[in-house]
């Protein structure tokens, strides 16, 4: 899946956010505990951490053709103005298990080193209740565990969140 293209979502793509969003329940049962709702691709282009002004959020596609088959929920400058963080990689189910899922990733760190220079680390949590299907994937894509826990807590769903980064090469090294 080596001909992905990554582009901001608009409002034009919020069908297919959705429909990539229903097409994997048992992500957001994990993290949840409830299957998708009708209106979680909408909440997905409105959250962000509270106090963060709205232009630091971006929601980023990747297409191949006209097929929406991951999405990815992108801060700039949380939790400090020299790290990026993932909020959310979710490949459409249809894709999963194709490397769609790396090469989205490859992508998004491609988007960061080249539109955010003052990036220097990627971040992201992985929440226990989903840790079997999504540490060895970030792991495999260079992040660490910093060995910072929280807890997590989605209405009556409790677990842990684990932190993980991986550090991006100065730009004139590469």
């Amino acid at each position: 899946m080596e001909d992905l293209v990554l582009r901001a979502i608009g409002p034009g793509d919020v069908d297919a956010v959705q429909e990539l969003i229903e097409s994997d329940p048992g992500y957001t049962e994990r993290i949840t505990g409830y299957p998708p709702g009708p209106s979680d691709a909408q909440r997905l282009l409105m959250m962000r951490p509270e106090g963060l002004a709205e232009e630091a959020k971006v929601v980023l596609g990747a297409f191949a053709a006209e097929q929406l088959v991951a999405v990815v929920d992108l801060i700039r400058g949380f939790p400090n103005e020299a790290t990026a963080f993932i909020g959310l990689l979710e490949v459409h189910a249809s894709y999963q298990g194709s490397g769609c899922g790396r090469v989205t990733y490859d992508l998004v760190q491609r988007y960061v080193e080249s539109t955010w220079p003052e990036v220097r680390t990627m971040r992201l949590a992985v929440v226990d209740t989903n840790a079997q299907v999504a540490t060895t994937f970030w792991q495999r894509q260079g992040f660490e565990a910093t060995g910072e826990v929280g807890p997590y807590q989605y209405d009556k769903l409790e677990s842990t969140a684990r932190l993980y980064e991986k550090q991006l090469l100065e730009q004139g090294r590469r």
